[in-house]
């Protein structure tokens, strides 16, 4: 709608601010894509490059003894192995240990937030558990390292000052805010008057957050504990203070591992020169936990849309 000439404004200068609010009405669109193409050109950027040093890396290792070997050993003299099944069975161990702490507490933590806890008790509450985002997971893994570890160690004696138990805690601590959070998001999206209609039916209070508000949330629960899922897959501190850099193949919690992100770290840090086979394999292992947070996406994607309730 054209602006209204202003009391003792002219003509001139009327039109003067029509042309510079065009300019900029144009402009905006043009500059707001411009930063979108920048997000976009930076993924295709760091898209790339992983595909391109990555097929380098196959150039010189079978894709075949890559993917199916389980004995990774870059860094022997003799015959160096480039099986990466046990640092995905490292960071699988991780993961798996950090979900079982995580989604547990997340979820409960998310109903009492949402059903049962008071106003003023949410308030406090909330931003105690979110300042776990903030602490920096190199102190996550100093804290499994010195404090978690010595702790596990009195009820298993067998427990290694590195092992997959300890950071995979830790980790599952780490990732608690990310479930809590959009879960407790998600469950106050349903509407109360699906909550009244339980109640009003007869269901006590933990019947309606268990078999009303946590189905009718589903979509934006299962939403959280992939994109957990996803950050402790990628995770890199922790893992690497806590975890050890030994890759086994087996199914033990209790001894040192090496997950994918520790041994990017294990290299990038120095151990390898520009141009060889091991450099290389930095790269290769970067693209296989992308491949993995890519197909976590996806999947959360479509037990979203499976699930997603229209109300």
């Amino acid at each position: 709608m054209p602006q209204r000439i202003r009391k003792g404004q002219s003509i001139q200068q009327w039109i003067g601010e029509s042309r510079k609010r065009n300019v900029r009405d144009k402009s905006m669109p043009i500059l707001l894509m411009m930063a979108s193409l920048i997000s976009v050109m930076a993924t295709l950027g760091i898209v790339s490059t992983l595909i391109i040093e990555t097929f380098e890396f196959f150039q010189r290792v079978s894709i075949f003894e890559y993917l199916f070997g389980t004995e990774w050993y870059p860094f022997s003299s003799g015959n160096p192995t480039f099986g990466v099944l046990p640092l995905l069975m490292g960071t699988l161990k991780v993961t798996f240990i950090a979900i079982c702490v995580a989604v547990p507490l997340g979820l409960a933590a998310a109903i009492y937030l949402s059903e049962y806890a008071t106003e003023r008790t949410r308030r406090i509450m909330k931003p105690i558990l979110e300042v776990l985002s903030g602490v920096p997971t190199i102190v996550y893994g100093f804290f499994a390292l010195t404090f978690v570890t010595p702790i596990l160690q009195i009820f298993i004696p067998s427990l290694k000052l590195f092992n997959a138990l300890s950071p995979g805690i830790v980790v599952g601590i780490m990732i608690l805010p990310s479930i809590i959070s959009l879960s407790e998001d998600a469950m106050n999206a349903v509407p109360n008057s699906i909550r009244e209609g339980a109640l009003a039916l007869g269901a006590t209070k933990l019947e309606v957050s268990l078999k009303v508000v946590i189905p009718a949330a589903l979509s934006g629960i299962v939403a959280s504990i992939v994109l957990a899922i996803s950050r402790a897959i990628g995770e890199t501190m922790i893992v690497s203070l806590a975890g050890g850099a030994t890759p086994t193949f087996d199914m033990n919690i209790t001894g040192s591992i090496q997950t994918m992100t520790a041994y990017i770290v294990q290299v990038s840090s120095g151990d390898a020169g520009f141009g060889t086979t091991i450099y290389y394999s930095m790269f290769a292992v970067g693209f296989t936990l992308f491949v993995f947070t890519l197909l976590m996406n996806v999947v959360a994607h479509t037990i979203s849309k499976r699930f997603r309730e229209e109300y």
